[in-house]
Parts: structure tokens; C-alpha cells; sequence
């Protein structure tokens, strides 16, 4: 990053104007105060500012200049900052540091965090360094790198507060007290017995709240709302969102307490869904573990050209489709003109409805057993769609071929707005039905069939009606 002329502290103090910190700003300043050696003063920032904005800047950085400034951060900080920078920046970091760094990092690093560098990390030095680490946290690598990508198992943490029934509210405090420095959250605390099986949960609100006497047993909630440790990351995050959750407990199968997903975990999660969500609708693929500012243009061809390729000799039937009314096209060439206004108007239709629909399924609005009550309100909001567009390229028509060209045109824009709506709606709900992702009902695949069948609508009206109209004009 090339520095500018500009007082770093200025321009650290300027990154926080308005109300929003701008990372842009701050690398810069870091950059700077690097290459000038002013090392105390960016010493000093680090340990006042909040982790999260120290690792978007330094994820701004250059390679040589991230490398030069983690050394000046607490290392108390270094492990809440390296959590915070993307996991392909981690995993480039952690190649360059010692194995007794490396260690350190990974020993203060959250569990959820710390096993996700960890497996990203070549197979001769996970075996080393596991033999640096301590007993407890080796244990609890292996335990959570064991769990399937995707699953709640993968993302959850296993840093909670646990607490006996038999504790009193007073004991209760004493004991969260203890564990705090070395949990996730203890906001909330899982009553569990003997056998780790979940009984219920209980608040610090509460326990403060309550007679010193009373008995957790007495004060927790029973039968509290919990995901298994194999169900989809997804289903843990909606959970999450619904019940407004700190953080949820993940159990096994026999009801015994393994973990908790917290609330910024389950956003990730979100985040990372509605992004492959785009990527399948803009027909792309597989991108979504890879950030687009360092993605490669061989990872981009990549995740990209199926679908391309795919779409275009889908187009070919479009093409036959023109083909095959080739001596009506002669006979009545104005029809072209109107030809990609047509096929477009079906296709950003069956778009628009494929995008709502895909989203509603996603969000849970919308379920498979509402196809029919969705069909019949897309065709009456279709039929609207469609006579408002033709009404508006019927003037169009007029003046370019006269009323028996404006009516074939008004006609195929009201079939194709309805048919490519009805396309983009159903196609969802029937990815669905056959258990595949509804968002790979994507604008590219809606507009292609909706294409291929304006082209057979147009040509097929104006066969019906234009030779019968023009011979009795």
C-alpha cells in the first residue's frame, strides 16, 4: 500500500469521523507510521482500539507490512485480532510464524476459531503443533475437527458455563465468576447433570436477581429450545434469529451438552448462505469460500464457466426456434425488431418471480405445500404485469408495422410475461420438491427457458395471425 503525505495520527483520528470507523483511512495510517518507524505511536493504537477494526485494517495491508506490524500488537489482543481477519489471511500468516508462535495463537484463540486455522494448516504441522499444545486444548481440536463442514457441530464453541442443580444462586454466581476468563459468554449458563445431559438453562440476570438460597434446579428453564450437533449450521442459525438467543446449546443425540453456537457465529452463518445464494443466482458456483478481492482469475473461470457454458447451448433451441419461422421472419420483417424486447420482457418476469419466491423458501414465508395458493396469485399479478407491457409496446407496434404487427406484439407480451412468471415461480418449489437448493433457480436458467419459449410463442402467434390479417387488409 503506498503511503501518502498525510500526519498518521491525523489520519487514524479521521478514520473515526462520523460515526464509522473507515479502515481504508486507518491502513493507511499504519502503513505509514510503519515506514516511518513511529512504532510506539501505532503500539499505542493497537492496544486502545477495538479488535475488530484493527484486523480490517491490517487486512488492507500489504504482506511484508501485515507481517512487520503483529508483532507490535499485545499479544494479550493478537489472538481476539486474528480471529477477526478472513481465514485465508490466517492461514498465509500462520505459514510465516514459528511453531511456538503458532501455538501460543492457537492456545488463546476461541475453540471454534482455533480449529478452524488449525485444519486449514498442512497435515506434517497440525501433527506438531498438536504436540505443543496443551492436553485440554488437543483434545478439544480433535473433537471439534471431527465434525462435518456444514454441520452445527463445526461452528460451535465448547467455551460455555455449566452449573450443578444443586448449586445455590449465591454458589452459582461464585462459580461463573471463577470460569468467566475462559468462557465465550456467561450471560447464559447450562444446568447439566452428571452425565453432561442437558436439563435446562438459566440466566446471570436471573441468578442475580434470585434469593441467594435458591436452587438453580428451582430457577432454570426446563426443556430449553437446542440443536443437534449434526444438524445443518443453517437450521442452529434460524433458531438463533427466531428466539433472539445470546447463544443456543448443541447437543448429541443422547441429550448430552457438547457445545453452544452464539449469536455472531450463526451470523456468519447467514451471511455465508445468503452469499452462495447470490453466487447460484448470478450462476456462479462454489465461490462463496473464497473472498473476491483476493480470489484468483483461475478460481473465478473457474466457478463461472460451467454455468456459462452450460447457458449458452441452452440458447441453441432459441436459435432452432428462429430457425424453424425463417420464412415468416422474410415475409414480415418488422418482427425482429420487436424480437429481444419480447423474449426480455418474459424473462426479467420469470427473474423477478424466481427471485421472490427463491428468498421466501429460503426465509421459511413460503413452504412446498403453498404452490397452489402461490400459482394462482402469481397469475393474477402476472395477467397485470403482462397487460400494462402490452399495452405499452402495442403503441410501439403501431408505429413500426402497422396494427396487425401491434397485435401479434401486445399479444406474445401478454402470454410470455405470464408463462416466464409462472417458469420463474414453479422452478423453486420444484428444485424443492426434489431436495436441491431453490436458489439454483437462477436469473441466468430462468431467462434462458423463458427465451426459448418466447421465441416459440412470438413466432408461433405470428404465424396464426399475421398472414390472415395482412391478406384482408
Amino acid at each position: 500500500m503506498e503511503a501518502i503525505s498525510t500526519d498518521p495520527a491525523q489520519l487514524l483520528r479521521l478514520a473515526y469521523a462520523e460515526d464509522r470507523f473507515d479502515a481504508a483511512l486507518a491502513a493507511q495510517a499504519v502503513a505509514q507510521l510503519l515506514e516511518q518507524g513511529e512504532l510506539e505511536t501505532l503500539k499505542a493504537w493497537f492496544e486502545q482500539a477495538l479488535a475488530a477494526d484493527v484486523a480490517d485494517a491490517l487486512d488492507r495491508l500489504e504482506p511484508d507490512q501485515l507481517t512487520a506490524a503483529l508483532p507490535l500488537i499485545p499479544e494479550s489482543e493478537l489472538a481476539r485480532v486474528f480471529g477477526y481477519l478472513p481465514l485465508e489471511r490466517q492461514t498465509q500468516l500462520a505459514a510465516g510464524m514459528s511453531h511456538a508462535a503458532v501455538a501460543r495463537l492457537l492456545g488463546r484463540m476461541s475453540s471454534d476459531e482455533r480449529v478452524d486455522l488449525f485444519n486449514t494448516l498442512p497435515e506434517d504441522r497440525r501433527r506438531r503443533l498438536l504436540s505443543a499444545l496443551a492436553q485440554a486444548e488437543r483434545e478439544d481440536i480433535r473433537r471439534l475437527a471431527d465434525y462435518e463442514e456444514g454441520t452445527v457441530g463445526a461452528i460451535m464453541t465448547s467455551e460455555y458455563a455449566t452449573l450443578s442443580p444443586d448449586l445455590t444462586a449465591a454458589e452459582a454466581i461464585e462459580e461463573l465468576r471463577r470460569v468467566a476468563p475462559d468462557r465465550e459468554t456467561i450471560y447464559n449458563a447450562y444446568v447439566i447433570d452428571d452425565e453432561r445431559r442437558l436439563l435446562g438453562v438459566t440466566t446471570l440476570r436471573r441468578l442475580i436477581l434470585a434469593d441467594p438460597d435458591t436452587r438453580v434446579g428451582d430457577m432454570m428453564e426446563s426443556n430449553p429450545v437446542t440443536a443437534y450437533v449434526d444438524d445443518e449450521q443453517i437450521e442452529a442459525a434460524e433458531k438463533i434469529a427466531r428466539y433472539d438467543f445470546i447463544a443456543l446449546p448443541v447437543i448429541d443425540r443422547d441429550r448430552r451438552m457438547v457445545g453452544i453456537v452464539t449469536a455472531d457465529d450463526a451470523m456468519d452463518v447467514v451471511e455465508g448462505e445468503v452469499t452462495e445464494d447470490f453466487h447460484k443466482a448470478g450462476g456462479s458456483l462454489g465461490l462463496v469460500a473464497y473472498s473476491m478481492k483476493d480470489a484468483t482469475v483461475s478460481v473465478l473461470y473457474r466457478h463461472r464457466v460451467f454455468w456459462l457454458v452450460l447457458l449458452v447451448f441452452a440458447n441453441i433451441f432459441s436459435g432452432a426456434g428462429i430457425a424453424f419461422f425463417e420464412e415468416l421472419i422474410s415475409s414480415h420483417v418488422p418482427l425482429v425488431f420487436f424480437l429481444p424486447l419480447l423474449i426480455a420482457g418474459g424473462g426479467n418476469a420469470g427473474s423477478q418471480a424466481a427471485t421472490l419466491m427463491v428468498r421466501a423458501l429460503a426465509t421459511g414465508d413460503v413452504e412446498l405445500r403453498d404452490w397452489t395458493t402461490m400459482l394462482g396469485r402469481e397469475l393474477a399479478v402476472a395477467g397485470l404485469l403482462g397487460l400494462t407491457t402490452a399495452l405499452a409496446v402495442s403503441l410501439i407496434g403501431l408505429v413500426r408495422g402497422g396494427p396487425a404487427i401491434a397485435l401479434v406484439v401486445a399479444l406474445t407480451m401478454q402470454i410470455v410475461v405470464v408463462v416466464g412468471s409462472l417458469i420463474g415461480m414453479s422452478l423453486p418449489f420444484l428444485l424443492s420438491r426434489f431436495n436441491a437448493d431453490p436458489a439454483s433457480a437462477s436469473s441466468p436458467l430462468v431467462t434462458t427457458i423463458a427465451d426459448g419459449v418466447g421465441v416459440l410463442i412470438y413466432f408461433t402467434i405470428a404465424s396464426w395471425l399475421l398472414p390472415g390479417l395482412t391478406g384482408s387488409g
